[in-house]
């Protein structure tokens, strides 16, 4: 009889096929079921109430987990990048994947995912499509480009703006084909560009309100960081108190790779893991670390005007510090690159500073707040 059990699941969208391992007896259960939130319970509760449970982080998302934890089911989303596998082993199979899970939940070497909250998954849904809307839109210019420069034509300015929106309707060609098929690119453009503005603007009415509008107004103190990215780096990593200022970096993938062996110690570049989103905005905004920083530009400064002054003060260090860091960078030639990557792991540690003591300070308020109306 199992005294206690360490659960694995294997989740699909139809499906659930799972492993509970006794560790004291060796005895194991498996099922196969629906993937239904209140059948995978049932099966679960057959089990004591001290059995931990753990799935792979994947497409069917958190729906299932914040069943689970709703219940009393001590439940965890493991990192699929982070599981331990043989390298010898090539055979895969939902049971042995399953099985796979429980034993390495046992070991207690799972690495967890953060479970959001709905509201907050809601958040990061938004900033991500605006992601996809704004790679759609760039692909669609791309694409006009192309045909353009196939017929012969440039535009001798600035691109996309008024005046070569209305150069642009003014081409015309002689062939039915490329006529249509011009026509047809210079609509997508407009319409996808139309559709990355009505996302903007849902975010810029959304960020005040949200939970992340201190944090969110603290990561706009620096520089390369306007709305759209503070509101995507704030939801994409939720909560900053998870890190620290050094470790931000590697949840990122910004620190080099490394294969060591004995005396032997090799370097190589970033390792990409951890976000790739926040990643990118990371990488975005550190191009505009490089110009010499003496004061604040107009934005800043109303910028400032939203934080407190130790939010402030940090926020000026930081830019100080990042442009000197450039300057530092051009004089001894390093590549422009790998000089920005560098910035972007050091931009990093500088956000968490801003981020996390305005959400740690955040996390002890209700308790405090809770005692006084109780006393009162």
């Amino acid at each position: 009889m199992f005294q206690s059990a360490f659960i694995g699941l294997d989740v699909h969208a139809q499906t659930v096929v799972a492993c509970a391992l006794n560790t004291a007896t060796g005895e194991v259960s498996r099922t196969k079921m629906s993937s239904e939130p209140e059948v995978v319970l049932d099966w679960i509760q057959k089990f004591p109430t001290d059995s931990q449970t753990v799935y792979e982080a994947g497409p069917t998302g958190y729906p299932l987990a914040r069943h689970l934890r709703e219940h009393g089911v001590d439940c965890v989303i493991a990192a699929p990048s982070k599981l331990l596998r043989a390298p010898g082993d090539h055979v895969k199979t939902d049971k042995r994947d399953a099985m796979g899970l429980a034993k390495i939940l046992s070991l207690g070497e799972v690495a967890e995912v953060r479970i959001p909250t709905m509201e907050q998954e809601a958040l990061r849904d938004l900033s991500r499509t605006r992601l996809q809307a704004q790679k759609t839109l760039k692909l669609a210019k791309q694409r006009l480009n192309a045909l353009l420069l196939r017929q012969g034509v440039a535009y001798p300015d600035t691109k996309w703006t008024l005046k070569h929106m209305a150069w642009l309707h003014q081409q015309h060609f002689g062939q039915a084909g490329t006529e249509f098929s011009y026509q047809a690119d210079v609509e997508l453009v407009e319409l996808l560009a139309a559709h990355l503005n009505r996302l903007d603007q849902r975010i810029k009415e959304i960020a005040p309100a949200c939970e992340y509008a201190r944090v969110i107004d603290a990561l706009m103190c620096m520089r390369g960081i306007a709305l759209t990215t503070g509101f995507g780096l704030a939801v994409e990593v939720g909560d900053w108190t998870r890190f620290t200022g050094s470790s931000i970096g590697s949840y990122l993938g910004l620190v080099p790779s490394e294969h060591s062996s004995g005396q032997k110690r090799a370097q190589g570049s970033i390792t990409k893991a951890g976000n790739t989103y926040a990643r990118l905005l990371l990488v975005e905004a550190s191009w505009h670390q490089k110009p010499t920083f003496d004061r604040p530009g107009l934005r800043l400064q109303r910028q400032f005007d939203l934080v407190d002054s130790t939010t402030r003060i940090t926020a000026l260090k930081g830019n100080h510090r990042l442009a000197d860091r450039w300057a530092g960078f051009e004089k001894r030639g390093k590549l422009r690159t790998k000089a920005n990557t560098a910035i972007a792991r050091e931009l990093a540690g500088w956000r968490w500073a801003l981020a996390a003591p305005l959400q740690e300070a955040s996390k002890q308020v209700p308790a405090f707040s809770k005692e006084n109306l109780m006393a009162a």
